[in-house]
């Protein structure tokens, strides 16, 4: 595979994940949907423990917003400036 096509790949996962972690809120599942994809950015390095925990508590919390708890916690304020949340 050339670098060109993998490059390609990882950008299209990572705007797949980049859809998913924005879930709408309600949805059936959307809060495990946005855990699984929280995880992807954390294993980048984009996303703290901390703020990946926030996603963890709220994964079978469907209709909890998780970027006011991390918020309110003091944890990936990154985070939530990409999220467009502040």
């Amino acid at each position: 595979m050339t670098d060109e096509a993998n490059k390609h790949d990882v950008d299209a996962e990572a705007s797949e994940q980049w859809e998913l972690v924005n879930t709408p809120l309600g949805e059936k599942w959307s809060g495990r949907t946005r855990y699984a994809a929280a995880m992807f950015f954390y294993k980048r390095g984009e996303l703290s423990a901390e703020t990946l925990e926030v996603y963890r508590i709220c994964a079978r919390l469907d209709s909890t917003d998780p970027l006011p708890i991390i918020r309110d916690r003091g944890v990936g304020q990154d985070w939530l400036k990409r999220m467009s949340f502040e």
